[in-house]
């Protein structure tokens, strides 16, 4: 079957969905609309008096409806958000404007908001899986919902809908229910179940599996925005990732390779339905644009549900102050002393926050004052939003005529905002309630497959890592030159996937890049915990690098809140390489 993804994100093209209905013959479109920060921006919309799912979504639909209709084309998303029930609800309401003759079922059960004191008073504990700490009573949540596997989505398209509307599910789940109920799958066939993980991870991001956001700019065939992507998924589960003829981008292991290492943790992906390990992934180039996915074996899921849980965190405010020229540290220093001075010292706030970006020029060298200025980044955090609002811009401001020379700011001071931290736990299966609800109000309870006692899961012993012995001359050069790779967030969690494109590269790679060493290329990670798992069969290695992102991408004060950029930052690092990979 051909799954087609129309959507990576809430805010991805719009015309993305028309591009896939009509660029070719294709069984389902998907599209995947959440991310872990979105879940708080609808809670905020909703807060406003809007609805809490992905809005653009409806605006999709209207282009593309009467399309899959004549053509027999499924739809499933997560566009379904906070409200799938309401999103389902609108949609029905637009099919009817447009006198067709679809069905909408969706799914609910991931919405663990109301029943959260409940669960606290049966003993449901939700310690943080990153630090271990215990969840704080006083917190108020705003949204806490469980990740979902596909066999609702599975028994939403059994049970004749056209169109299935998710909440939070997994991302994978988009394409995993879909194969499911297309091969007539049982919970119990791990490897083909793992095989649809792989692809719908794969596919989800859309066109970061097509040239997007990929570092070898030398192997993208044109400059146009690429494609979206199609996962043609096979009754064993295994997979060609394709995209439309003529569309833009490519895809190829490299692509692909980059995709499976984005926002992974260890080769063991979990997801509720099955553990897919990515250490058993096969890439194929069959032909332009194709690439094959074979040998992804599986287990059963961990029978404990991720679940995404947002609170009040307070309120911030933020400032960025130019320096330019001479003496910066010690005007970055008087700047802070003045502030803070004015406001009755740093201890008035809960958090402070003072960045020095230090990517000026020499005086003597710039050639223009933009590329001698440094910036000075202040934000500052508090329940009260008294503290962060009027207080903390009026002495800010009130340094425009009494501070160091030349200071300016990048922006206008601005009002206080309300943030939202980010808790990531786990939850048994057995306490949420997954059930689809088919087209006729049908409500379909859905149980989760165990493996069996007794059977368990043969996989290789991994092999040792290649050793690498170098027959030439090295010199300094940026790492880059041989590898690539592809960074994001998990939570308050960053990960860089770095890939090599031969066995000698990925030798020379396992020997020289250790924890130690990446610690030192990224200074900021020295004093964090950092795993590094390897992945020959795709020759990567993936670092973990735990707590770089504090308490999760909406309450961090990074430029790089989700660590988008780090990847490439690591591929800009200095190191000896040997000169046989500097010549090709």
């Amino acid at each position: 079957m051909r799954i087609a993804n129309a959507s990576g994100f809430y805010g991805d093209r719009l015309s993305a969905a028309r591009e896939m209905v009509d660029g070719g013959p294709i069984d389902v479109l998907t599209g995947d609309y959440l991310a872990e920060l979105t879940m708080l921006i609808l809670h905020k919309a909703r807060e406003r008096g809007g609805p809490g799912y992905a809005r653009t979504f409806l605006a999709q639909m209207n282009q593309v409806l009467g399309a899959c209709q004549e053509r027999g084309i499924r739809v499933v998303t997560n566009a379904g958000g906070l409200e799938p029930a309401r999103l389902a609800e609108d949609l029905r309401a637009l099919i009817a404007h447009l006198g067709l003759r679809l069905t909408v079922a969706h799914i609910e059960g991931d919405d663990l908001l109301p029943y959260l004191g409940e669960l606290a008073a049966n003993g449901v504990p939700f310690p943080n899986t990153d630090t271990g700490e215990p969840f704080d009573a006083a917190a108020e949540p705003v949204s806490a919902n469980a990740y979902l596997g596909g066999w609702g989505i599975a028994a939403a398209l059994a049970g004749g809908a056209d169109i299935v509307v998710c909440g939070r599910v997994t991302d994978a789940s988009l394409v995993l229910g879909p194969a499911a109920w297309w091969h007539g799958w049982t919970g119990d066939a791990w490897d083909a179940l793992a095989g649809a993980v792989v692809a719908g991870h794969v596919i989800e991001c859309g066109p970061q599996c097509t040239g997007g956001n990929y570092s070898f700019l030398d192997e993208l065939p044109d400059a146009r925005v690429p494609g979206f992507p199609i996962a043609e998924v096979a009754y064993d589960g295994s997979s060609v990732i394709t995209k439309h003829p003529g569309t833009g981008g490519v895809v190829s292991v490299g692509t692909v390779t980059a995709q499976l290492l984005y926002e992974i943790g260890t080769p063991a992906y979990t997801n509720p339905d099955v553990t897919a390990h990515f250490d058993t992934i096969r890439l194929t180039q069959q032909a332009p644009d194709r690439v094959r996915i074979t040998g992804v074996k599986g287990m059963t899921g961990p029978h404990k549900l991720k679940v995404a849980l947002n609170y009040r965190g307070g309120y911030r405010n933020s400032i960025t102050l130019g320096i330019t020229g001479l003496d910066v540290e010690a005007k970055a220093g008087l700047a802070e002393a003045q502030i803070f001075d004015t406001l009755g010292g740093r201890g008035r706030f809960e958090s402070v926050d003072l960045r020095l970006q230090r990517s000026d020029k020499p005086a003597e060298q710039a050639r223009t004052s933009e590329e001698a200025t440094a910036y000075l980044h202040i934000t500052v955090k508090d329940k009260d939003p008294d503290k962060v609002g009027q207080a903390f811009t009026a002495a800010v401001t009130g340094l425009a005529l009494s501070g160091y020379s030349g200071l300016h700011a990048t922006a206008p001071p601005t009002r206080e905002v309300e943030f939202g931290v980010y808790w990531p736990t786990l939850i048994q299966d057995r306490y949420v309630d997954h059930v689809a609800v088919l087209p006729n109000g049908e409500r379909v309870p859905i149980r989760p497959c165990r493996r069996p006692m007794g059977q368990a899961l043969h996989l290789n012993a991994p092999a040792p890592p290649p050793r690498f012995v170098s027959d030439g001359m090295k010199r300094l050069a940026p790492l880059g030159l041989v590898c690539g790779a592809r960074s994001g967030d998990k939570g308050g969690n960053a990960n860089i996937g770095l890939w090599t494109r031969d066995e000698r590269s990925y030798a020379w790679l396992c020997e020289t890049l250790t924890v130690d060493t990446f610690q030192k290329l990224v200074p900021e990670s020295s004093y964090l915990r950092v795993d590094r798992f390897e992945l020959p069969n795709l020759l990567a290695l993936n670092f973990v690098v735990h707590g770089l992102l504090g308490e999760g991408v909406a309450a961090s004060t990074r430029a790089d809140p989700q660590a988008k950029g780090l990847g490439e930052f690591l591929r800009s690092r200095l190191v000896e390489v040997p000169v046989e990979f500097l010549n090709g």
